[in-house]
């Protein structure tokens, strides 16, 4: 296991991964460095024992696992699921407007996004093009870190009673992003997209085009024990997955990262966690069907997601007893009504893992007067049958274009998934 804190990587791969999929480009970079082979889902697999590998699906979802030294099937596969997405906004087919003599362009939601902590910020861009080649086309990804777009508020002026009726944002009329004072269209975005991922741009026949802040993320606080940054839900616990995955020494049992795209919409694409990617990676790695679910009832995942610390300045949003908080460690969550997947015996077994490492854990629960989030934890466990437990580590502001997060809870939580991947710890249900 390594001694050293993965915090300064992490801290490096926020900076490099503001869409899903260059977020997984950087992930598979890794792998490669360490001696995973990629795998193409049209290909026939013929994968042994002690084998590191990984596949991708449509750009912006991974799974990478190492074989076990026992066939799958007889010890089961110790998994790690976490989301590569996180809410912002999309630009909008024909979105070109113009409006009083300043161009700007039409946005649609991603997720929900806290829309007020993204006005009043530079603004860049960063995407996918579908890049063809003949009768081929294929996609290239694309990072602009010059701030060209605006969401400007009104004036306090304009706004009297602003500060008294808070921030509201129509999320249609208000949303529109500022760039050109001279007359610019999108069309010229589009040709500094292409010169940024080196394409020429009558080659270019689609895009996907997402709106990032590029401030890079930061340790922050007096002795530096806060990390403020975008995206730390969810691509902290991305980060952390892969680490422990690379962490874990050789083991009978297969290890299994998946990070799925979309959570943030429902699931419900082909490369998130509704889909059969999963199911299909394990069936694959089994041999056969009747493997495949033996294979099944012997896995655990633990899924992970960012929860929620207690906030020093709203605390009666939080449950009175559950409240964990910054740089408390790892926060198991649990739900009633099962919108998460830990129970007493998985919840048992994450807190085993923790106190084998060293680590202390924490606990979340909602206000009965307060609705629940959700994770891909109960969608996995459910497609699969696979015995879960939703953890996460605690943070602020999540959803804000910059949230906050505890510098000592990165590592400890790479201490217990790296534990758990190890497979020390069983269950009997």
């Amino acid at each position: 296991m390594k001694s050293d804190s993965c915090v300064p990587d992490l801290l490096s791969f926020l900076d490099s991964s503001p869409t899903a999929s260059l977020a997984v480009m950087r992930l598979a970079a890794k792998l490669d460095e360490k001696g995973f082979v990629r795998l193409e889902e049209g290909d026939s697999w013929n994968i042994g024992t002690d084998v590191r590998f990984y596949t991708i699906r449509s750009s912006s979802s991974i799974i990478a696992g190492v074989t076990g030294t026992e066939a799958c099937e007889t010890t089961g596969c110790r998994i790690i699921g976490a989301h590569t997405d996180f809410p912002g906004f999309r630009i909008k087919p024909e979105s070109d407007r113009k409006k009083e003599n300043i161009s700007v362009l039409g946005v649609e939601l991603y997720g929900n996004p806290i829309l007020a902590t993204w006005f009043d910020r530079d603004l860049s861009l960063a995407g996918t093009l579908a890049v063809r080649a003949g009768n081929s086309i294929s996609r290239r990804s694309f990072m602009i870190r010059k701030p060209i777009f605006r969401m400007a508020s009104p004036a306090i002026h304009i706004e009297r009673e602003i500060n008294k009726n808070g921030f509201k944002v129509d999320p249609e009329k208000n949303t529109p992003l500022l760039f050109s004072s001279a007359g610019a269209v999108f069309d010229d975005v589009l040709s500094l997209a292409c010169e940024s991922a080196d394409v020429q741009r009558d080659s270019v026949s689609g895009w996907s085009m997402e709106v990032w802040d590029p401030q890079p993320a930061a340790l922050g606080g007096l002795e530096d024990d806060f990390i403020f940054s975008g995206r730390l839900d969810n691509l902290t616990m991305c980060h952390a997955a892969i680490e422990a995955l690379l962490s874990s020494e050789d083991s009978h049992e297969t290890r299994l990262v998946s990070l799925f795209n979309s959570e943030e919409v429902g699931s419900r694409t082909l490369n998130g966690a509704r889909s059969a990617f999963l199911d299909s990676v394990i069936e694959r790695l089994a041999g056969g069907r009747n493997e495949y679910f033996r294979c099944l009832a012997r896995s655990i995942q633990v899924s992970a997601d960012g929860a929620h610390a207690v906030h020093p300045n709203y605390p009666e949003k939080h449950d009175p007893g559950c409240r964990p908080v910054l740089g408390g460690g790892p926060v198991i969550k649990v739900n009633a009504a099962e919108k998460y997947t830990s129970s007493d015996v998985t919840s048992a077994y994450f807190k085993t893992c923790a106190e084998r490492s060293g680590v202390d854990v924490q606990y979340f629960v909602s206000r009965n007067d307060m609705p629940c989030g959700s994770t891909i934890g109960p969608i996995t466990s459910t497609r699969t049958g696979i015995r879960s437990v939703d953890v996460g580590n605690p943070m602020l502001s999540m959803h804000s274009v910059r949230e906050t997060a505890g510098k000592a809870d990165h590592d400890a939580m790479i201490k217990v998934l790296t534990e758990h991947m190890m497979g020390s710890v069983s269950i009997r249900d």
